[in-house]
């Protein structure tokens, strides 16, 4: 079940312009900065697998973990369980990927390494190793400007925000960044939001450094900030009630419920997270930090530091179609009332008077094939076709070809141009492997004509040139030569 709140919707006559702006620099960092920390890493392991460190380091890190584990310091079994394997099996590229990457072991080597070495050995390594640190490990994004607990610098409670350990970090933190973010921009005003975001990821690092002080892993990630973003939510609407809608398989609908309710439900899963959830090196507490910052900061400041005016809690009459709206939202509850045949009636007549709308077209194939026997499914289905088309709207027009051929299957009634529709426009948004499923819908066709078939086949054998595929060439060059 997907849950959104949704108390209006997004004007683009006014975007969220430091909510994008602070996507763009997220994404920018990511991509330009951030790209650089493989090859550095990739470097030092070879800087160190060429000084043979692994013999002399990796015994002594599987002792550091185990003894930290007695000691309850620790919860990393199963890595100490690899790195006895790792051993075993004489994995020096895997051991120095991980010891590498494990601060804490290196600050411990350089305090105590005598310990376990004679001094002239010792003096040795730490040359060697110091430099491999310096040189490269230093260098990498979340060390130079990730918040480290165990040495807080003012820069890094500021920089570790923008920097993120993967692509699904990243695009998971902007998702949520630009549907919290919208709103709570606009109560604020860019300067205030810009601020306020910002703060909110400052206190969420001091707030998870707190916990662990003695930590030298860096900390990253914009999800502390959008924490506070959506603790400001909460606090800026409070009890009022608020939209929300949700969508479950063909069902969805809006509730209204008090803003607040959403409070103690994002506490309770990061809380939960924290204990109990798989991910255990995930920075919850970060995540509380900030959203106890955001609220905390709206209820001490007041709503005159946020410049909310009423008006933000109910649209204006340029802003929306009241009726609309209103009309929408009867044919939403139709459908969540099951009264399938009212609330088509309802999107039909919509569809009607806003003809530009493909949302409402949607609607009407989605209610359409709960009966696709129907003779209006099957219409709809090419409507819909047609108009994603002519709004380029590539991923719904695709989307609803598979939906509907996997729901009809040999009872299809599209006709031979929506098949080679479908194939062009698969051809134009570089989505090849749809295109060939395109083509293979048409050769089956029963109204098929050799010239079209050949024409189909002649475009794909010019794409699979582009791309310099010669099996696939000779494959399509093969059938047409049959034709």
């Amino acid at each position: 079940m997907l849950i959104i709140p949704v108390e209006r919707q997004l004007d683009w006559r006014k975007p969220p312009l430091m909510t994008l702006a602070i996507i763009l620099i997220n994404v920018l960092v990511f991509f330009l900065y951030q790209s650089q920390d493989s090859e550095l890493l990739e470097s030092a392991v070879e800087q160190y697998l060429e000084a043979d460190l692994t013999p002399l380091e990796a015994p002594v890190y599987l002792d550091y973990l185990e003894r930290r584990i007695r000691l309850k310091q620790d919860d990393r079994m199963e890595l100490a369980t690899a790195v006895a394997e790792a051993i075993e099996d004489k994995d020096a590229e895997w051991l120095a990927y991980v010891i590498l990457l494990d601060p804490g072991f290196y600050a411990m080597l350089v305090d105590e390494g005598t310990l376990f070495w004679q001094n002239e050995t010792y003096f040795e390594w730490k040359e060697i190793r110091s430099g491999i640190v310096e040189n490269y490990i230093d260098n990498i994004s979340a060390r130079r400007l990730g918040l480290i607990p165990a040495d807080v610098q003012l820069s890094d409670l500021v920089g570790y925000q923008f920097l993120h350990g993967g692509i699904g970090h990243l695009l998971g933190n902007m998702v949520f960044l630009f549907l919290l973010g919208f709103t709570v921009e606009r109560a604020l005003g860019k300067s205030k939001y810009l601020i306020a975001y910002l703060l909110c990821g400052v206190l969420s690092g001091l707030f998870f450094a707190a916990f662990d002080s003695q930590s030298l892993v860096p900390l990253v990630g914009a999800s502390g900030s959008i924490s506070g973003l959506m603790g400001m939510y909460v606090a800026i609407f409070g009890l009022q009630k608020i939209r929300f809608f949700y969508f479950l398989g063909v069902y969805f609908n809006y509730f209204t419920a008090p803003a607040l309710a959403i409070l103690p439900i994002w506490i309770g899963k990061e809380v939960y997270d924290y204990w109990l959830g798989e991910a255990s090196r995930v920075a919850y507490m970060a995540h509380a930090g900030g959203l106890i910052a955001g609220a905390g900061m709206v209820w001490l400041l007041g709503k005159s530091w946020l410049q909310i005016k009423e008006e933000f809690y109910e649209p204006d009459e340029t802003e929306q179609d009241d009726e609309f709206r209103k009309n929408y939202a009867k044919a939403l509850s139709l459908v969540s009332q099951m009264e399938f045949t009212q609330a088509k009636s309802r999107f039909a007549a919509l569809y009607k008077q806003y003809p530009d709308n493909i949302g409402m077209l949607e609607h009407l194939y989605h209610l359409e094939k709960l009966d696709h026997n129907d003779d209006s499914y099957h219409q709809h289905a090419k409507q819909l076709i047609d108009a994603s088309l002519k709004k380029n709207v590539f991923s719904l027009m695709l989307d609803t070809y598979k939906d509907y051929l996997k729901r009809v299957g040999a009872d299809s009634r599209l006709e031979v141009v929506y098949h080679n529709k479908v194939l062009y426009a698969c051809l134009r948004n570089d989505s090849v492997k749809d295109a060939e499923r395109a083509f293979e819908n048409l050769k089956k066709h029963p109204d098929i004509s050799p010239d079209v078939l050949k024409e189909a086949c002649q475009v794909l054998v010019q794409e699979f040139k582009k791309r310099q595929q010669s099996m696939k060439v000779n494959q399509y060059q093969t059938f047409m030569a049959q034709l």
